[in-house]
């Protein structure tokens, strides 16, 4: 059996969520940047998450066995203070922890943070076609708001169309 767990991210983390996100760039068809980002560029977004915000690294254990297999952020959603309590989720897995369960406690790891941390409302930006992350919208409760067609392209050039999605978490 795995049980997962999760923590906040601090600068000890920075290789993992970066060898997770590069991951998926590589992959294609989970996120728009079109080629690996670097360690720098991913220390300077973990330390743009302040309070409220977050970003945290998701572990397995299995057999005695703990690794981290991917990372989650609680981000602003707009920078207008207007928007405040309204956040932005994004999670990502490493492709052989994928399909076990990972992403299921890692959306509701996200939404009771966010309840937790005053957010009202959460959204999310997900490539039309990618089920395993629309799945998990339509069984959290997420409302689809829009959907752009032939929106963005991933890095092996197929052009997606960007669906976006929200929940009421709190307040």
């Amino acid at each position: 059996m795995i049980t997962y767990s999760y923590r906040r991210a601090g600068d000890d983390d920075v290789d993992v969520i970066t060898d997770v996100y590069n991951e998926a760039v590589i992959e294609g068809g989970s996120t728009t940047d079109l080629t690996p980002v670097g360690y720098g560029e991913r220390k300077a977004w973990l330390d743009r998450h302040r309070d409220p915000y977050a970003v945290f690294v998701i572990t397995a254990e299995e057999d005695g066995a703990r690794r981290d297999i991917g990372f989650a952020s609680i981000s602003v959603f707009y920078d207008r203070p207007g928007y405040d309590g309204v956040c932005s989720l994004a999670y990502y897995i490493a492709g052989d922890a994928r399909g076990r369960g990972a992403g299921a406690f890692t959306m509701r790891a996200l939404l009771d943070e966010a309840a937790a941390r005053g957010m009202r409302r959460a959204c999310t930006t997900i490539f039309a076609d990618n089920a395993a992350s629309t799945g998990l919208c339509e069984r959290f409760g997420f409302t689809r708001y829009g959907l752009m067609p032939a929106a963005a392209y991933d890095s092996r050039g197929a052009l997606h169309a960007m669906s976006y999605w929200y929940a009421d978490i709190g307040r």
